[in-house]
């Protein structure tokens, strides 16, 4: 089932869960449901990180051929989970949502191309889980910086909690983004 967000083709994809004595089961992925959609990302690489409380990865996106549309889920722990429309043409254009990701109501958040994307840890760790449809290009990286002024994603820890990698700390703004929309 999907679920629509307040941004246009970001959607909640929330699979059936079987549960019982022995635990859960559910399907994680099923093309025909995403097919049914007019969800046709044909993913290409699956991505798995590792991470403590507190690690805010973010906010990434491929730029041009690179571009990627991104099936992301936890598979153990509890996230914050954010995506940016970055389609200049979209009304929704530099709006961003959150969602809570986490293992005990697995579903995913399927992000189209056009977004940035980051996350935070907010369990002691987590296992954060993603499809792409497009293979990485280091080339291609780009990325807007987490605590842009115009943006506010509230990140739901204190900011004195932030793990962050040295790259993501000199990421730049919003609005140097947009200066370089042709």
């Amino acid at each position: 089932m999907f679920i629509e967000t307040n941004i246009p083709d970001l959607l909640i994809y929330k699979p059936k869960v079987f549960k019982d004595h022995r635990g859960l089961f559910f399907e994680s992925y099923n093309a025909s449901h995403f097919e049914s959609r007019n969800l046709n990302a044909q993913f290409v690489q699956d991505n798995r990180s590792t991470s403590r409380r507190g690690t805010l990865r973010g906010l990434h996106f491929q730029t041009g051929a690179h571009a990627q549309a991104k099936l992301v889920s936890v598979t153990k722990g509890h996230v914050y989970d954010i995506a940016v429309d970055l389609r200049p043409a979209s009304t929704t254009f530099g709006q961003w949502f959150g969602i809570e990701l986490h293992e005990e109501n697995p579903c995913s958040l399927y992000i189209p191309k056009g977004f940035a994307h980051g996350f935070i840890v907010l369990s002691e760790s987590a296992d954060f889980f993603y499809k792409v449809d497009n293979y990485y290009n280091k080339d291609s990286e780009a990325g807007i910086i987490f605590n842009d002024p115009d943006l506010k994603i509230d990140w739901r820890l204190n900011p004195t909690e932030f793990i962050l990698s040295d790259k993501d700390i000199i990421l730049p703004t919003f609005a140097e983004f947009k200066k370089g929309i042709k």
